[in-house]
This record gives C-alpha cells, sequence and structure tokens, in this order.
C-alpha cells in the first residue's frame, strides 16, 4: 500500500503483475487489472475524504444496529 499524499492518492497492490487493463468503478476509484481480468490493485483519489467517510458510514451504521437491537 503506497500513500501519496500530495495528490491524496492511495494506492494498493495485491499483486506484483504488470497491468493489463484498468475499470473506473466509481469516479474516484479506479480497479487494476491482470491479463486475465483479475484484479490486482486498486487506486483511490481523494484518499483522505474516501476513508473519513467510510468509517464515518460504518461507524454510524453499528450505532444504528445496535440502538435497533436494544
Amino acid at each position: 500500500m503506497i500513500y501519496f499524499e500530495k495528490e491524496d492518492v492511495l494506492h494498493i497492490l495485491l499483486s506484483e503483475e504488470e497491468e493489463a487493463g484498468s475499470v473506473e468503478i466509481s469516479p474516484n476509484i479506479t480497479v487494476e487489472l491482470n491479463e486475465a481480468g483479475e484484479m490486482i490493485g486498486v487506486e483511490i483519489l481523494h484518499a483522505s475524504e474516501f476513508l473519513k467517510n467510510a468509517i464515518l458510514e460504518s461507524v454510524q451504521g453499528k450505532l444504528l444496529l445496535e440502538k435497533m437491537a436494544a
């Protein structure tokens, strides 16, 4: 995993294989693929905002489930 602070880009490398293509799965997330079409990496633009929102949503969801169970 490599974080480029100046650009606010997070690159998660799952394999050392050469990238043969990529698919944009949302405006700020690109999945990198090998020749077989398997995921070998993920690039997240505006990573700090993305991670902050993902964590907040996860915590808020957990709190809501706990309230519903009580």
